[in-house]
């Protein structure tokens, strides 16, 4: 079946069921919707705001009572979520695109910087169920801005696991960049596979020490995606579409897109443009 005939692909109304506030610039919006509640980490949906717009948004979380993303205020589109209250209704498709692949024992390593949080807060939910031990790295511009820190530090905990905070200006945990403390990690641990999502040139770091230390590497990608089904080529990075190729990417697959990862990503008018 074609991909814009799916279930998956149809727009449903729904209500917003509840709406929390994660930090000054994210809340959290749960929604009821069957098809998006089957959806697994790393996978997005598409959110119609009714007379505004259409955007691609995580899910952060899902349950028998509902789905969850996550929204950061940055626009108009996302700008007009923030407003929204319980019982509002929003139109929703999906979920769309490859999750991540997760192992059900080992020890793994997370490593997470602002809202590239989202996807990987659901991602330990679920690692947190299996015998698999969670190293997991915060990241955040200041104290304000960390997301899910004690949702995180939970599913640490069940895992036998621990977390790293860092702050770019020391307000909470470690002064310093994410990725300054997994050299020193990776070098002395040995860890089953390292899960990333944040900003790219974050990425591009991990990818680099993911392939100095010979371990398995995945990444969560963000591109501008209007269709979520491959056809508008909006988000086409090398020769894959993320919204269905990915959003999830492994080490090998990102090792063959050097030319463009961390350097360009496409305009709304498809041009390239530098990151």
């Amino acid at each position: 079946m074609s991909a814009y005939l799916t279930d998956a692909n149809r727009l449903r109304i729904t209500q917003i069921k509840d709406v929390k506030q994660e930090n000054p610039k994210v809340k959290t919006l749960v929604l009821n919707d069957e098809n998006c509640q089957k959806a697994i980490p790393g996978q997005f949906v598409m959110v119609w705001i009714p007379g505004l717009d259409e955007v691609p948004m995580s899910v952060s979380s899902t349950s028998l009572s509902g789905v969850s993303i996550s929204v950061e205020s940055v626009g108009q589109a996302t700008n007009a979520l923030h407003e929204m209250k319980t019982g509002d209704q929003i139109g929703i498709r999906g979920p769309f695109g490859n999750g991540f692949a997760w192992t059900e024992n080992g020890s793994v390593l997370i490593v997470g910087g602002g809202t590239g949080l989202i996807p990987l807060v659901f991602l330990v939910e679920k690692l947190a169920e299996s015998p698999v031990e969670v190293t997991f790295l915060v990241g955040a511009r200041t104290e304000n801005d960390l997301l899910f820190q004690h949702r995180i530090e939970s599913f640490v905990r069940k895992s036998h696991g621990k977390m790293i905070v860092t702050t770019d200006d020391g307000s909470c945990g470690l002064k310093c960049t994410v990725t300054e403390p997994v050299e020193e990690l990776l070098a002395k641990e040995r860890f089953d596979m390292v899960y990333t999502c944040g900003p790219e040139l974050m990425m591009v770091k991990m990818l680099s020490l993911a392939e100095q230390h010979n371990v398995p590497f995945q990444a969560s990608l963000e591109r501008l995606m209007r269709c979520a089904i491959g056809i508008c080529g909006s988000c086409v990075i090398g020769g894959f579409r993320v919204c269905v190729d990915g959003p999830v990417f492994a080490k090998e697959q990102l090792q063959s897109l050097s030319a463009e990862f961390g350097r360009f990503r496409l305009d709304f008018d498809g041009r390239k443009m530098e990151m």
